[in-house]
């Protein structure tokens, strides 16, 4: 094991956890959509029986579960997965300019900002942080050199 091992554990399981509430959304119905931030439209939708809040939410589920496992892929647990290295920087990346997109909202957009956007870029910031941190004691451990 690396050093960012727990780091991108707890990334992945976080990113799991994430994915599983996605698919927690479907079955929940319009109230989730609305509860979880989705938008009234996607709520509407969904009352409506329209097919494309469920092919949307599973579309961020298996992206969710994806980014999961390279995490657990830099962690050791699973396989290595191809561009392992790229992966975990972009995903890092990701998690983290969508957390930090509160901080830019509150600068230049303050009426933009809802309870919604508040807690849900914190939640996405640690996430991306988890990623960050494990990513970047795991590099050497991450490289192809050694392995077979």
């Amino acid at each position: 094991m690396n050093q960012g091992t727990a780091w991108l554990t707890a990334g992945g399981v976080l990113s799991a956890a994430a994915a599983i509430l996605h698919v927690g959304v479907i079955f929940g119905g319009p109230s989730w959509y609305r509860f979880f931030g989705a938008g009234e439209a996607m709520a509407r939708m969904a009352e409506r029986g329209a097919w494309q809040p469920t092919v949307i939410t599973l579309g961020i589920a298996s992206i969710l579960l994806a980014w999961a496992a390279y995490a657990f892929s830099g962690a050791g647990w699973i396989m290595r997965l191809p561009l392992l290295r790229t992966g975990l920087v972009v995903i890092s990346a990701i998690y983290l300019l969508r957390g930090l997109v509160l901080f830019h909202a509150m600068i230049f957009m303050p009426d933009v900002v809802t309870p919604f956007l508040t807690w849900s870029s914190l939640i996405v910031l640690i996430y991306g942080l988890a990623y960050a941190i494990g990513t970047w004691l795991a590099w050497p451990a991450l490289s192809l050199k050694g392995t077979a």
